[in-house]
C-alpha cells in the first residue's frame, strides 16, 4: 500500500488555498491547514470531505499578521507531524490601508513575507523527513510594480500609504517571495527539498476584500470570464504533483504555460537574494524569533 502524502496549506479557507485543497483532495492527499476562523475552517473541512471522504484534515489556528502566532503554529505542526511532504505558502493580503503588527512591523510585509519565511524554517526538519519534499511559494507578477527595493529599510517601513499607494508595497512583498524562494533553494540544495515560486495570474477570488465595491466588481469580472481562479489552482497543483517540477528547484513559473519566468530586477540577482536573507535573519533574531 502506497502511503499518502500530506500537505501544509496556509490560507486554506478561501481563495486559491481552498481551491487547491479541493483539487489535492481528489488526488489523495491528507491535509494540515492553517486558518484564523474556526467557522470558515469547518466550511472548508466539509467541502474537502465531499470530494475526498477518506482525507485526513487537521486545522491549526493562528493570525499570520503576528510572527509570534506564526512561530507557535509552526511549532505545533512540527510537533504533530514529524514528516511533511509539501508546504504551500499561500496566505497573503493586499491591504489598502496601513496597519502595524503586534511586533511593530508593517502588516503586508509580515503576512506575505515574514510569515512564510518563519514557518518554512520551523518546518524544515519535517520536510527533510520526506523522500521528496516540495516547498511552493505563491508570488505574483505584481512584483514588476514594486518601485525601488531598499534593504533593510523596506522590511520595517510603516510609513502611511493610500489605497493607490498600496500596490507598490504589495508588489514588493511578492518580489521578496521570489527572492526568498531562490535563496532558500540554494541554501537547501543538499537537504532533498525542492523550492519553487509561481505567478498564479489575476484571480477574482477574495479580490480586494477591503474595498466596498469588491463584491460587485467580482461578480462583473466573473460574468466577463476574467480572472478565473482555476488557472491559478492549476499551476499550483502542477508544481506539487507533476514529476517535471519535482526535479526543479529555485524556479519561478507562470500560470497557464507553466514556463519559467525571469523575475524583474533585482529579483534574479544572487547577491541581492543573499542580502535579503541575511537582513531578514538579522531582523528576526533581534525580534527574538530565531
Amino acid at each position: 500500500m502506497v502511503k499518502k502524502e500530506n500537505v501544509v496549506i496556509t490560507g486554506a479557507t478561501s481563495g486559491l488555498g481552498q481551491l487547491v485543497a479541493l483539487e489535492l483532495g481528489r488526488r489523495g492527499f491528507d491535509f494540515i491547514l492553517t486558518a484564523r476562523s474556526k467557522e470558515r475552517a469547518e466550511i472548508t473541512r466539509k467541502q474537502i470531505e465531499e470530494h475526498a471522504p477518506s482525507a485526513k484534515i487537521d486545522f491549526f489556528y493562528g493570525d499570520f499578521s503576528s510572527i509570534k502566532d506564526v512561530s507557535r503554529v509552526g511549532s505545533e505542526i512540527a510537533a504533530e507531524y514529524p514528516k511533511i511532504d509539501v508546504l504551500l505558502n499561500n496566505v497573503g493580503i493586499h491591504a489598502f490601508k496601513p496597519r502595524i503588527t503586534p511586533e511593530r512591523l508593517p502588516e503586508m510585509i509580515t503576512v506575505n513575507y515574514f510569515a512564510p519565511w518563519v514557518l518554512t524554517q520551523i518546518l524544515k526538519p519535517s520536510l527533510q523527513n520526506s523522500n521528496q519534499a516540495r516547498v511552493v511559494n505563491v508570488a505574483s507578477e505584481a512584483s514588476r510594480r514594486h518601485g525601488i527595493l531598499k534593504l533593510p529599510e523596506d522590511l520595517t517601513d510603516t510609513t502611511p500609504f493610500t489605497a493607490r499607494g498600496s500596490s507598490p508595497i504589495y508588489g514588493k512583498t511578492k518580489l521578496l517571495n521570489i527572492m526568498f524562494s531562490a535563496e532558500l533553494a540554494r541554501r537547501w540544495s543538499g537537504a532533498g527539498i525542492r523550492v519553487n515560486a509561481l505567478n498564479p495570474g489575476f484571480n477574482v477570488t477574495g479580490l480586494g476584500r477591503e474595498l466596498w465595491f469588491a463584491p460587485v466588481l467580482e461578480r462583473l469580472l466573473k460574468a466577463l470570464r476574467l480572472g478565473d481562479p482555476r488557472r491559478g489552482t492549476d499551476i499550483i497543483t502542477r508544481l506539487i504533483v507533476d514529476p517535471e517540477y519535482q526535479r526543479k528547484t529555485g524556479g519561478y513559473f507562470n500560470v497557464g504555460t507553466g514556463q519559467s519566468i525571469e523575475p524583474v530586477s533585482p529579483g534574479g540577482d544572487d547577491a541581492m537574494q543573499h542580502k535579503l536573507w541575511e537582513t531578514t535573519e538579522k531582523l528576526l533574531r533581534e525580534k527574538g524569533f530565531l
